[in-house]
């Protein structure tokens, strides 16, 4: 993947809508979030067209206040997976990567709570939550078991949309890549909901 991604998406669509482009453009991949689903499946295509499965995130349980979010492949074989720490994502978004053996191998974590809090809260005030986008920045960072920092995901300004990008700092293999990517884009959707 040709770094910085860019990913986006529309904060007043019904179905939550990811779009991930690298560097040069391209299309990276395409998420439709199916709505009205109990137990969280996400389907992550290779474009808007939707006609190439890339792999599927399946929810472990119906309330997700600490559920396992896993990574499917287009066989059906699981490649890993992110796991939201309920308590501690209360006041700093908490996730752990998990490997293919259900082994955590990184973590992500906010860099600054204090964004996420005044975020959420200027998003519920009539007429300035559409400006929301404009103030609040939060970053998470993504570190290995050994605290190495791997990438970082930083929310832009943007207008009606939710805009980041997702930058590389340091060096992995293409499926810890792409499972670093899949946990980005489910972190996205679980805190777009929560603020």
């Amino acid at each position: 993947m040709n770094y910085p991604l860019q990913m986006r998406f529309k904060i007043m669509a019904l179905a939550p809508q990811i779009h991930v482009t690298d560097s040069t453009g391209a299309t990276v991949c395409y998420v439709r979030q199916k709505m009205f689903r109990l137990k969280e499946n996400v389907s992550v295509f290779r474009d808007e067209s939707q006609k190439t499965l890339l792999c599927e995130i399946k929810a472990d349980r119906i309330i997700d206040w600490s559920a396992s979010y896993h990574f499917y492949d287009t066989t059906g074989a699981t490649f890993g997976g992110v796991r939201r720490k309920g308590m501690r994502s209360i006041w700093k978004a908490c996730y752990e990567l998990m490997d293919e053996s259900n082994q955590q191998f990184a973590n992500i974590s906010e860099e600054n709570p204090l964004a996420k809090i005044g975020d959420a809260l200027l998003s519920e005030i009539p007429v300035l939550g559409i400006l929301t986008g404009y103030f609040f920045h939060p970053k998470y960072l993504l570190k290995s078991a050994a605290g190495q920092p791997l990438m970082r995901m930083t929310k832009h300004r943007a207008f009606l949309e939710g805009r980041f990008e997702i930058e590389k700092l340091g060096e992995g293999d293409e499926v810890d890549e792409l499972r670093a990517l899949m946990s980005f884009l489910m972190m996205a959707l679980l805190e777009r909901q929560r603020g």
